[in-house]
């Protein structure tokens, strides 16, 4: 049907672009309302997205001039790109801008969009990838032509088309922990490259009977130095969130803090069935933190819950005097027994989806594609509040 007519389309990452620049376009899901509670695009204003089903559209003929606007470029999005195609063109021949979101929500779940940090000193580039479908952050730090991977996704090719411009090799892996709420990229990409994948050994463990890893893994310690480009990233294990949580921090200049501080809470200590055992530890670690490092250093998380998180530039990145302003649980932290009894009062269930996450990441379960997109869908619940 799509053969001789050109199909108008527009990448994930184009229309992350269009919405945050200003420019002018409306979200047309089309998919049935209850598909939304699976997941939906969350970008603009509320005005700016509609969800109507394609064919209530292409039954209302030229009268859907009365609900959109023919004036306002579309992008038509569905759960694998393909309805959103014939609906763009229906669309298009009612003299409407419209384009097909390239992959649909599947390919959404998976886009990751490049945002530049200012580098450490010594370093040449710092970049925050932000996986918005999940408000997940992954990092590529970079020095002297080597850079190294801080919790990629499961399709991570976004992080090496940012090496290959940038002309810089990729040398390391790694992650902060052992994530339960997306699958890693970590240990596939260390073995189709062949470079170290660091992980700290207690998190190679799975928390709930003890079974060890099958992955392959290169261990790291408390205060050990890591290099890229001959350029020092230390090592602070900081447990609590998970037994092997680490942040990576570059001097007094940022921390790749991964769940231990987010910019408006901390992780959350249950996710392992540990709550009473971790709660402390998490404490600890969270103090530890907050004596040690200058009040001018960049807090980097691994995720966020929400825009106000994000800075006028659209990183998540906030130096650590301000984050301790608006973070609840860091302004009670004096007090072990004032920030244990906040977390207790703030713990909520934890997604089923979470243990088996967990076990994938560890490589004690194998999932296909399809199972993965469903495993990984929504946002990330791992920070208290």
């Amino acid at each position: 049907m799509f053969q001789h007519r050109e199909i108008p389309e527009i990448s994930p990452e184009e229309l992350v672009r269009t919405i945050e620049s200003g420019g002018r376009i409306r979200i047309l899901d089309i998919r049935a309302p209850q598909a939304l509670a699976g997941g939906r695009i969350e970008l603009g204003t509320p005005e700016q997205f509609l969800n109507m089903r394609g064919s209530e559209v292409m039954s209302m003929g030229e009268g859907i001039r009365s609900t959109l606007d023919p004036d306002m470029p579309l992008a038509v999005v569905c759960g694998h790109g393909n309805s959103s195609k014939e609906l763009a063109l229906y669309l298009t021949g009612l003299g409407y801008e419209a384009r097909s979101m390239v992959g649909g929500m599947a390919a959404w779940g998976d886009a990751l969009v490049p945002r530049n940090l200012t580098p450490p000193p010594g370093f040449d580039h710092m970049i925050q990838f932000d996986r918005i479908s999940k408000g997940a952050l992954g990092y590529l730090l970079v020095a002297n032509g080597e850079a190294m991977i801080v919790d990629p996704p499961r399709k991570p090719q976004a992080f090496f088309d940012v090496a290959r411009d940038l002309g810089v090799k990729v040398v390391a892996v790694a992650d902060t922990h052992a994530h339960a709420d997306y699958i890693s990229g970590g240990p596939l990409i260390a073995k189709r490259v062949n470079i170290p994948y660091y992980l700290h050994p207690k998190d190679a463990i799975l928390p709930y009977d003890g079974s060890p890893a099958t992955i392959t893994f290169t261990a790291i310690e408390d205060g050990q130095t890591l290099k890229v480009g001959g350029r020092e990233i230390v090592v602070e294990h900081t447990p609590g969130h998970t037994e092997g949580s680490v942040c990576y921090r570059i001097a007094d200049n940022a921390a790749l803090t991964g769940d231990l501080i987010f910019i408006r809470s901390v992780g959350r200590p249950d996710l392992g069935g540990k709550l009473d055992e971790w709660t402390p530890i998490l404490w600890r670690s969270v103090s530890r933190s907050l004596q040690s490092w200058s009040p001018e250093i960049r807090v980097l998380p691994a995720h966020y819950a929400s825009d106000a998180e994000r800075e006028s530039d659209r990183t998540v990145c906030r130096p650590l005097a301000r984050v301790r302003e608006d973070n609840e649980p860091l302004r009670i932290s004096s007090s072990e027994a004032d920030f244990v009894a906040w977390v207790k009062k703030k713990v909520g269930s934890s997604p089923e989806q979470y243990r088996k996450i967990k076990a994938i990441n560890l490589g004690l379960l194998k999932v296909w594609d399809i199972e993965a997109q469903e495993l990984e869908s929504g946002k990330n619940e791992c920070a208290l509040g």
